[in-house]
């Protein structure tokens, strides 16, 4: 049996192992900071109450999950985490079609593409190659276009936003560094290579989905040296679990394995990501 409402990612990011899978899903909410293995996940929507399992994710607001058909679906987190709620179902019977409220037919959805008109306007240094870091934590393609989803049955489009952009005087400058940064083209690896960089500052940005605001990590110098050398420049990533776990100060310099993948940080011109970084290493 297929099911219609299903949202198959065009692409995704698919997890290597449990190790990351957990620090993912620690990230999400959806296991304490102390578990040590997985538990089983559960799908209760559009009628269904059926384990799943999470085998990837497309960006920080969409997870990819699998039902037990194999049909893919892509679901925002914090919607999967309501879902593990005993008393979910309940909810959904006593809301008076609250369900629907949270889960709207494929047929009937919003498209896309008013979320990317909706951060255009907001943030005048997002074009179409720019996804800020708000709809992140993860990956996407090299050309930053979004999961390409039609149909938002899990809440993936209506509640986000966007960031809310300065006066128009402090856009110019930033929008003239950005262009600036854009002007040499880098061919990126597809897959994990071995890298160095140079921690250069510890900010926030927002995240429209959570109380608390995200928190990365901007470095500097930043370069691929296997396969081939490329010079990056700037760069940022997440400040997860797995680095914090190094106790990083700004100055530091790093060897490590990660993909790199271009996605503007929000309200800043960094223009490149270094996403799932291990074997880290700091240089004495």
């Amino acid at each position: 049996m297929t099911y219609a409402f299903m949202i198959e990612p065009q692409h995704y990011t698919p997890f290597e192992n449990d190790e990351e899978l957990i620090e993912k899903c620690q990230e999400w909410g959806l296991l304490s900071g102390k578990a040590t293995k997985l538990k089983t996940f559960y799908y209760k929507g559009n009628g269904l109450n059926v384990p799943c399992t999470i085998i990837g994710f497309v960006d920080h607001m969409a997870a990819v999950i699998q039902l037990d058909n194999e049909q893919k679906h892509c679901i925002h987190p914090s919607y999967l985490k309501e879902m593990q709620a005993s008393s979910y179902n309940v909810r959904s019977v006593t809301g008076a079609g609250a369900e629907k409220g949270n889960e709207p037919s494929a047929a009937s959805n919003t498209e896309v593409t008013p979320r990317t008109e909706a951060v255009s306007v907001a943030d005048p240094l997002s074009d179409s190659n720019d996804i800020p870091s708000d709809l992140n934590d993860m990956d996407i393609d090299e050309e930053g276009s979004h999961s390409g989803l039609k149909g938002d049955p899990d809440g993936l489009v209506e509640e986000y936003v966007g960031p809310q952009g300065g006066t128009s005087s402090e856009a110019k400058p930033k929008a003239k560094t950005a262009s600036k940064a854009k002007s040499v083209k880098i061919d990126l690896p597809e897959g994990k290579v071995k890298m160095t960089a140079v921690v250069k500052e510890f900010t926030t940005v927002p995240n429209h989905f959570s109380d608390n605001d995200d928190e990365v990590i901007i470095y500097e110098e930043v370069a691929i040296t296997e396969p081939e050398r490329v010079e990056i420049g700037e760069a940022w990533s997440s400040h997860s679990a797995t680095m914090k776990k190094q106790e990083l100060e700004v100055g530091d310099v790093l060897t490590f394995e990660a993909k790199m993948i271009k996605k503007k940080l929000t309200r800043n011109p960094v223009p490149y990501k270094i996403n799932n970084p291990s074997k880290i290493q700091k240089q004495v």
